[in-house]
């Protein structure tokens, strides 16, 4: 009778192979995950946009409240109140005296407000951001939306 197995030889050729293997996939895989995130981004962008334009057409001015009395009534998709945010970026306004939940709505990814840049909200446009650290690697991505819908990678933090 013949024992049949692998040799210790064999099977450390076999693990440096899918090892190597890893090694080329993984940053891959890191930037189609940061694209997704992009994803949301657009969208979310593209509904502060026309929540913006319905705010306008009502009372001639553009405000940099996303939520309260005077504010548009628009949140990020995926937030929700008491519990951890369903989304990424820190979307808003970073104007003096920002207040989270009013101006601005931080992400899982916990970007700060200063992050989101020049910003700002008047009778004449607006300009409101989204910012994150997709990669992990201290490199803010930043995107911008003003009142003509021109959606604009003003930092870009993936490449």
């Amino acid at each position: 009778m013949e024992n049949r197995a692998f040799t210790l030889i064999e099977l450390m050729i076999v693990v440096s192979i899918i090892a190597f293997l890893a090694v080329l996939a993984v940053p891959q895989l890191m930037r189609y995950k940061a694209k997704a995130y992009q994803a949301e981004v657009a969208m979310n962008l593209a509904s502060l946009h026309t929540a913006e334009q319905a705010f306008f057409a009502q009372h001639g001015y553009y405000t940099a409240e996303l939520t309260g009395p005077n504010g548009l009534g628009w949140r990020p998709a995926g937030a929700s109140d008491g519990q951890e945010a369903g989304f990424y970026y820190t979307y808003g306004f970073n104007v003096p005296g920002a207040q989270e939940g009013i101006h601005y709505f931080t992400g899982k990814l916990s970007a700060p407000k200063d992050a989101l840049g020049g910003t700002n909200a008047s009778k004449e446009g607006f300009v409101a951001s989204a910012a994150a650290d997709v990669t992990g690697k201290n490199r803010v991505d930043v995107w911008q939306i003003d009142e003509n819908r021109k959606l604009t990678n003003t930092v870009n933090g993936i490449d």
